[in-house]
């Protein structure tokens, strides 16, 4: 868990980013902000709770997000949580955190702490969220937001009624090229659009010789490929080219059994490895959406094609620095899709770098996010993606299974899935 202690900024130079509700930086302005004022400015204090891949990425995304971002007052990391004390230690001291803790509940009642940080398996997602909006806390949490979209929407609303700010874990959202393709979707460059093509694709579950996880089981992780992968691209799609309408699912365990780590006896998977689903948004386009783990070859094939009466554009997470064009004004003898590489001129990029080309990596893409929720709380700008995204995310992913389960497509239209929220 992460906690950050109050310290002030010396500069007096200041960036401040004016943000869309997306999270994007429209434009810059450079002032000069009073001392008065700059030393009213907290250090908000972080408890991280998990050690694993997505905890090591939250560490380095708050030690990096104030020197990245001049505006934004450095988080101090507190403390650091795992459920073995000696492991929180050994890593609290490597990661740079003042303490470490195996109690996760003391640390979300901990006067000191302003924002607990939720990395841990997605069944404790729920549990840890609620105990910190109790609190008083401000909430980051990685995706799913929980196993159900019941649980969801009692997290999203519990924090709602607190008044506390929260965010979800869908860094890929914060890629300066992914703002780009909205922006040129929203500004009618592609045309009317027709279709979307999605994946999700990895391997990690490709090798039927790979043990068993907590990730195949329904009460530790929820669903499969969906809540793992699935997630992702649901939300970036509806952030692409607005809210999805309806979907008809199709979900298929390739490896039914996999052996147990430490007795080696076989045990039931209890969750999908492959999700296919055909998608129609509110928009009028119709879609479609493939995520699996069992993908050969994949290693983080998250990609787009999105198809419009004047041309369409074309991403991939392995070339995460590129987004593909073709237009129609294009000369006929010119034709063909071009690549437009990441640069400055692209929201966020021009923190990191100055020139064209050189290209981000997944962890900045967290110190973006990491920002986004920072400005969040400080200066009280939308943040998207929060739990009111991270909840109708869920809901979709509950609409897809039933939508398997039943043999029929699902109406998973806002005013469908949660009648009840237009009325708090």
């Amino acid at each position: 868990m992460f906690l950050l202690k109050n310290s002030f900024h010396s500069y007096s130079v200041v960036a401040v980013f004016a943000l869309s509700r997306q999270g994007e930086c429209d434009h810059i302005t450079r002032l000069t902000m009073p001392l008065g004022r700059r030393n009213a400015v907290k250090n908000l204090k972080f408890g991280l709770i998990g050690t694993g891949f997505m905890g090591n990425a939250h560490a380095i995304a708050l030690r990096s997000v104030g020197t990245v971002f001049e505006d934004i007052p450095s988080p101090r990391l507190h403390c650091l949580v795992d459920a073995n004390a000696s492991n929180a230690a050994k890593l609290a001291k490597a990661w740079g955190f003042e303490e470490s803790s195996d109690d996760w509940l003391a640390i979300c009642n901990d006067p000191d702490i302003d924002v607990v940080d939720i990395c841990t398996p997605n069944h404790l997602h729920k549990e840890m969220a609620l105990a910190a909006i109790r609190a008083g806390k401000h909430v980051y949490c990685e995706k799913p937001l929980a196993l159900t979209a019941k649980d969801a929407r009692l997290i999203r609303d519990s924090a709602a009624k607190a008044g506390v700010v929260t965010a979800m874990g869908f860094n890929y959202m914060c890629n300066p090229l992914i703002s780009k393709a909205r922006q040129m979707i929203a500004s009618g460059s592609i045309g009317d659009i027709y279709s979307f093509r999605g994946c999700y694709q990895e391997d990690y579950l490709a090798d039927p010789s790979t043990p068993f996880g907590w990730r195949l089981l329904r009460k530790q992780g929820g669903a499969g490929a969906l809540a793992d992968l699935g997630t992702h691209l649901i939300n970036m799609a509806e952030y692409l080219l607005g809210p999805m309408t309806a979907v008809l699912g199709s979900l298929t365990t390739v490896h039914d059994k996999r052996a147990d780590p430490i007795t080696g006896d076989l045990r039931d998977v209890e969750n999908e490895d492959i999700a296919q689903v055909l998608v129609r948004f509110s928009r009028g386009c119709a879609g479609t959406m493939e995520i699996s783990r069992v993908a050969t070859g994949k290693k983080c094939g998250l990609e787009f094609d999105i198809f419009g009466s004047k041309g369409s554009l074309a991403f991939d997470q392995e070339r995460m620095n590129e987004i593909r064009i073709y237009s129609n004004d294009d000369d006929p003898d010119e034709r063909g899709f071009r690549t437009i590489l990441a640069g400055p001129e692209h929201p966020d990029y021009a923190a990191f770098c100055p020139a064209p080309g050189h290209g981000l990596g997944i962890n900045d893409l967290k110190v973006i996010e990491v920002r986004n929720l920072l400005r969040g709380i400080l200066s009280g700008d939308p943040i998207y993606s929060d739990f009111a995204n991270g909840c109708r995310v869920q809901e979709i992913s509950d609409a897809i299974e039933a939508s398997h389960q039943q043999g029929n497509w699902v109406d998973v239209s806002e005013s469908t899935l949660d009648p009840n929220r237009k009325n708090q």
